[in-house]
C-alpha cells in the first residue's frame, strides 16, 4: 500500500532497474498473498480485464506492503477509474487504450490534485492523514499504455507529455490492432522495438507484457525497464495442465534390485497402519 512519506515505485523506476511485476485478474487476494511470498518487485491488479471489484481492490492492496508497490492497470482514462485505483491505496496506475498526447495529457490531469489536475479529494486511506497524503502524492506513477496502431503512430507525442513516469507496451492489443494476431508477426516485434526506440530517444522508460519469466528475461537484457514475471491467469491454468499431464502419462518407475518380490511404493505415513493390519491378521 501506498507510502507517501516512502514512496517506492518512482525510486525504483528512477534507479534505471528492471521491475519484475507480478500480475493478477482473477479477483483473489488469497491469490495475491501466496504469491508475496515470492517477494516480487511490484504487483499489478488489473481491474480492467480481470475480476476484481472495489472492496477486494481495497482489501487486496491493504495487504501488500509498502515496500512492494502496488499498480493498478485501470478499466479506462476516467477520472473516476482512475481516482478509485489511487484511493485505494495504489502507488501508480496503467492507463490502457492511450493514442494520443491528448489523451495522455487527460491521465495526468485525472492523478493529479488541483492545481495541476482534476483529482476528487477523498477515499478512506487518503483520509487517515489527508495532509501527509495531499504532500506525497506526487511519488504517485503513471503508466501509459501503447498498445494500437494509432497509438504506435503518436508514440512521441505521447512520449513528450509532462507527467508521464513510463510508457508500457501491451504486446496482445497491439497484436490485435496490427492484424498481426495470433502469431506474432514481422511487423510486431518491429513496432514494439520502434516504441522501445522512440521512448529511448525521449529519455522514457519503456515497459512490455512479457507474462512468462523466460519472456520477463529476455525483455529485460533488451532494456526494458517493467516486466510481468508471471501472471496469475497462466501460473493457475499451466500448473493444472502440468499435473493432469503427470498423472495421465507418468514417468515410468525406476526399477531397484530387490530380494523380494516387488512391492508399490507406499505415500508417507501409510507404511506403520499396514504393518499393523498385518500383524492384527496374523
Amino acid at each position: 500500500m501506498f507510502d507517501p512519506k516512502r514512496p517506492t515505485l518512482k525510486t525504483m523506476i528512477a534507479s534505471g532497474r528492471c521491475i519484475g511485476a507480478a500480475w493478477f485478474s482473477l479477483g483473489s487476494a488469497a491469490l495475491v498473498e501466496l504469491a508475496l511470498k515470492s517477494e516480487p518487485d511490484a504487483i499489478v491488479i488489473d481491474m480492467q480485464h480481470g475480476l476484481w471489484d472495489r472492496r477486494e481492490l481495497e482489501a487486496v492492496i491493504g495487504m501488500v506492503p509498502s515496500r512492494i508497490p502496488v499498480i493498478v492497470r485501470v478499466a479506462e482514462n476516467t477520472a473516476l477509474a482512475i481516482g478509485t485505483a489511487l484511493d485505494a491505496g495504489a502507488e501508480g496506475v496503467i492507463v490502457p487504450l492511450v493514442e494520443s498526447a491528448k489523451e495522455a495529457r487527460a491521465a495526468v490531469r485525472h492523478a493529479l490534485y488541483p492545481p495541476h489536475g482534476n483529482r476528487s479529494g477523498g477515499g478512506v486511506r487518503p483520509l487517515k492523514d489527508f495532509q501527509s497524503y495531499v504532500a506525497g502524492a506526487d511519488g504517485i506513477a503513471v503508466i501509459v499504455m501503447i498498445e494500437t496502431e494509432k497509438g504506435l503512430d503518436a508514440a512521441e507525442d505521447i512520449i513528450a507529455v509532462d507527467g508521464i513516469d513510463m510508457v508500457f507496451i501491451g504486446t496482445g492489443d497491439l497484436s490485435l490492432s496490427l492484424g498481426a494476431f495470433p502469431i506474432h508477426r514481422h511487423d510486431h516485434t518491429v513496432a514494439c522495438a520502434d516504441i522501445h526506440k522512440a521512448c529511448r530517444a525521449g529519455y522514457m522508460p519503456c515497459g512490455i507484457f512479457t507474462g512468462r519469466p523466460e519472456f520477463a528475461t529476455v525483455a529485460r537484457g533488451q532494456g526494458y525497464r517493467l516486466v510481468t514475471i508471471a501472471n496469475d491467469i497462466d501460473m493457475v491454468q499451466r500448473s493444472f495442465v502440468e499435473a493432469a499431464k503427470r498423472f495421465r502419462d507418468p514417468p515410468a518407475p525406476a526399477i531397484a534390485p530387490s530380494s523380494g518380490p516387488a512391492t508399490a511404493s507406499l505415500p508417507a505415513g501409510s507404511g506403520p497402519a499396514i504393518e499393523n493390519r498385518r500383524k492384527g491378521d496374523a
